[in-house]
């Protein structure tokens, strides 16, 4: 057959089972062609696989198995499978790891069919009990996706008898529809909203990229507020115009619902959305429908980025200098530099949009490496907040406050005025620890060198690192003393009790990821607060991602030097951007706003750049110290984290690969450790730090792969490599 295999002939099939290499099998019935999804035999089991070429030969022909059968999909094209090998090169991860990326939707094998989907109905029950009231929260909470019957069940924790029974009473409708269904087209001759003389010459250059049908990457930089969203839809629309496909990552599952709004009045209809808060019917319809390209835009959370788009032109990487983009767990890869290379591959543009960019991306448009495009003044008539500082060595301030009495007094004119006022302070929970006044034990995690944070709305203590939880305890865990543990700093949930005490007729609300069980009910709270349903909102980093709160005309950031502690290599960088993001939110209507920053050391440089607003300044001495430093953007790291149930055997391990590091030192790399990680234990494990540094262009990925080679793991052992490492806890 053309371009195939012909049936009975050897193909090399890359399966997602851990095995890191690609098997043999015989071309089916009818035969097969590079980049169809197959069923194979693997053992007694019957699992995914895709076709990745000629098979390698030297394993007895007669014995091969054939492969079961071609799936209904669309096979998978060359531009995907190569940015998963170049992805897996980079980033030394197994193959089959990067291939279960590209394929988590469920049923993927199932032939289309018709079935039965379940969704929210308009009418209330006549009997409402606990079971029935969570069957409708879940589909409330999911803004009016579909589920299968057992999804739904699942979901509520209910049996499929409790949904059947809403169906009569018209809470719940039940539908028939085909498995797989096309998603309604958008229509990009719809006009957007008028556009200010830069934002046009903005979207003009963008549209200019997409029609060239090649290649190229733009830094959108532009101030809070200044239509970085509208001018990118602009594109997006271009990329639909020239029949392509286009993708917008977002940082935040909380920050999809108001972007999905505004694309519908943008273009007509939804656009699909893939993250985890979708439900199963509908990932796997989207990633069948985006091989096929019946879906054309896209906005999801970085897994996106693996979906098997069958013509992808644009992407767009929203807060491109969120932390969040970067993976932590299972395959470790930065979805911003991941775009950048998926797009060279799909011959696509890609925008990397912020307010505040990663010092990767400035240093790359400072190199030219990047297009870069600055909006410099608020859309329509907002302003830029106004910003200062409150020296908290000057203030008068009672043991265990935290709202200076400068900040108090400017949340009350606020009041007066019937605006609001957003407190900042980027820690969860009610207190970050819990001491003994008897004997200072701190109550830490069972399973983890963490301390336990006491949320008190849930009335437990959290482990921030492993979730595990426990109650707060009324006597101390090491002395037994009955009345003495205290909680010590402050949380946003101490900072509301401080907040509801100082203004007993203020409506407060609190914005926390751990105080919201849905998307949904997240998602509501920010509308009620944006629709002036509070006074006074109480908020960790949530509140400094593109939300839109136009009565909120004064941010008091509670802590501006939090972020400054430590060794974190990026904690100027990270400071920085927070900061202004979060200043950011005050005065997007029509009053200027007001950003102050409480801080026991003002003269600091970060916080002096934070208040003139010499961003530029800021990059460029940042940039000057990594530079001399030999760190990133102007170096490389690379993380190597061991982990064992018992610390001696990471540590012996550790040890064995420093003394035998001539890959490494062939290069001109250095390396440090082995050494305990920040927090040495996480769910029971032990964990062991070495880190590898080298000179911008040293071939690190081959050296690397050389050095592990020749190590065999011991049992329970678990080594992980960290390309580029954001974090090193």
């Amino acid at each position: 057959m053309s371009g195939g295999f012909a049936p009975g002939a050897r193909v090399g099939v890359l399966t997602a089972e851990p095995l890191d290499r690609i098997l043999d099998y015989l071309a089916p019935e009818g035969g097969c062609r590079p980049g169809d999804f197959v069923e194979v035999p693997l053992g007694p089991r019957r699992v995914l696989g895709v076709v990745w070429g000629p098979g390698e030969g030297g394993f007895d022909a007669a014995r091969l198995r054939s492969i079961g059968r071609v799936l209904d999909a669309a096979p998978m094209r060359d531009e995907l499978r190569g940015f998963l090998e170049r992805a897996a090169e980079y980033t030394l991860t197994p193959l089959s790891a990067m291939l279960r990326l590209a394929t988590r939707a469920p049923g993927l094998g199932d032939a289309p069919s018709m079935q039965k989907i379940y969704r929210r109905g308009a009418g209330l029950p006549d009997r409402m009990t606990e079971p029935r009231a969570r069957v409708i929260e879940v589909l409330e909470g999911y803004g009016g996706l579909a589920f299968t019957l057992g999804e739904l069940a699942a979901e509520a924790g209910v049996s499929p008898g409790v949904v059947k029974g809403l169906l009569a009473t018209g809470a719940v409708l039940e539908q028939d529809t085909p498995r797989d269904r096309p998603y309604p087209r958008l229509d990009p001759a719809r006009p957007g909203l008028a556009l200010a003389e830069d934002q046009a010459t903005a979207a003009a250059r963008l549209c200019a990229g997409v029609a060239n049908g090649v290649y190229g990457t733009t830094l959108l930089k532009g101030v809070t507020g200044s239509g970085k969203t509208e001018v990118y839809l602009e594109a997006v629309a271009e990329c639909l115009r020239r029949g392509r496909q286009a993708l917008v990552l977002l940082p935040e599952i909380a920050l999809t619902s108001e972007f999905l709004a505004r694309v519908e009045r943008r273009f007509g209809a939804r656009p699909a959305e893939w993250h985890s808060g979708v439900t199963m019917v509908e990932r796997r319809r989207l990633w069948r429908m985006v091989g096929r390209g019946e879906a054309q835009l896209v906005v999801g959370a970085r897994s996106a980025l693996f979906l098997p788009f069958r013509d992808l032109g644009l992407i767009v990487v929203d807060e491109e200098h969120d932390s969040s983009y970067k993976q932590e767990e299972g395959v470790l890869y930065n979805a911003r530099d991941m775009a950048v290379l998926r797009a060279s591959l799909a011959s696509a543009q890609v925008v990397l949009a912020s307010a505040t960019p990663s010092l990767e991306s400035w240093a790359n448009a400072e190199a030219g490496k990047y297009a870069r495009l600055d909006l410099t003044a608020r859309f329509g008539a907002a302003e830029l907040p106004e910003m200062a500082t409150i020296d908290l060595r000057a203030e008068d301030m009672p043991a265990g406050r935290w709202i200076s009495p400068t900040l108090q007094r400017a949340v009350a004119a606020r009041l007066a005025a019937g605006r609001q006022s957003l407190l900042f302070l980027n820690r969860r929970g009610y207190a970050p620890v819990t001491v003994c006044r008897a004997c200072g034990h701190m109550i830490g995690c069972d399973q983890c060198d963490a301390r336990m944070v006491e949320h008190r709305f849930l009335k437990r203590l959290v482990c921030h690192q492993c979730g595990e939880t426990k109650p707060i305890p009324e006597t101390c865990p090491s002395c037994g003393a009955t009345g003495k543990l205290a909680p010590v700093g402050p949380g946003v949930e101490r900072l509301a009790e401080e907040a509801a005490a100082l203004f007993p007729a203020a409506r407060v609300a609190v914005l926390s990821s751990d105080l919201f069980t849905t998307a949904r009910a997240l998602k509501d709270q920010i509308e009620a607060i944006a629709g002036g349903e509070a006074d006074i909102i109480i908020g960790t980093q949530l509140v400094a991602k593109g939300h839109n709160f136009p009565l909120l005309t004064l941010v008091g950031v509670i802590d501006a030097d939090l972020g400054l502690q430590g060794s974190d290599l990026r904690a100027a960088e990270r400071t920085f951007q927070l900061m202004r993001q979060v200043a950011g939110r005050a005065g997007r209507g029509a009053d200027q706003g007001v950003a102050l920053l409480q801080s026991f050391q003002p003269e600091h440089p970060v916080i002096r750049a934070i208040l003139t607003g010499d961003e530029e300044g800021f990059w460029r001495a940042e940039a000057a110290e990594r530079r001399a430093a030999g760190m990133p953007p102007y170096g490389r790291l690379a993380g190597i984290i061991l982990s064992a149930p018992e610390a001696k055997t990471a540590f012996d391990l550790g040890t064995h690969l420093a003394r035998n590091d001539a890959p490494l030192r062939r290069i001109g790399a250095q390396l440090y450790g082995p050494a305990p990680a920040p927090i040495a234990r996480i769910r029971g494990r032990h964990r062991v730090r070495l880190l590898i540094k080298a000179a911008k262009g040293a071939a690190l990925q081959p050296a690397i792969r050389d050095w592990l080679a020749p190590v065999k793991l011991p049992a329970q052992v678990r080594l992980a490599v960290d390309i580029d490492p954001q974090s090193f806890f």
